[in-house]
């Protein structure tokens, strides 16, 4: 029997779920770990800081590639960082877009609120702007 660390501990541990874990076990992620006698997933101290790697991966937004790629790197440390730079800036780069696109959203919702006359459906700017989407400002950026 193996002393490695039971499946509900390491999620514990590292915050990912234990159907998440056995996904990234499926999807490559996480290599496949030993099994005791009685068939259970036994893990240790080197896959729980897989996970937390990409669970925190995930939380910054790094797709499945690019946790994959950067998983591949850092199982080779003394290669250059210029791939792991790259995937960084390029994330970078679209989250920026994002906030840009979600402040220009958040801008338009003021503005339907604020023209909201607070009368009727038939004068709601809410309605109007939602069923003209020439009249919608973050709709004239994006052109």
């Amino acid at each position: 029997m193996s002393n490695g660390i039971a499946i509900g501990k390491v999620s514990e541990a590292t915050g990912v779920k234990v159907p998440t874990i056995r996904y990234y076990e499926q999807i490559g992620l996480l290599p496949a770990p030993p099994r005791t006698e009685g068939n259970r997933r036994t893990y240790d101290l080197k896959d729980t800081e897989r996970l937390t790697f990409i669970r925190h991966s995930r939380e910054l937004g790094f797709d499945i590639g690019e946790i994959r790629t950067l998983l591949s790197l850092q199982d080779r440390p003394d290669q250059s960082c210029q791939d792991a730079d790259a995937i960084a800036k390029t994330h970078l780069v679209e989250v920026k877009e994002k906030i840009a696109s979600l402040t220009a959203l958040q801008h338009e919702l003021e503005r339907m609120v604020v023209g909201c006359s607070h009368g009727r459906v038939e004068t709601c700017r809410v309605i109007e702007i939602l069923a003209d989407h020439g009249k919608c400002a973050h709709h004239m950026h994006e052109a």
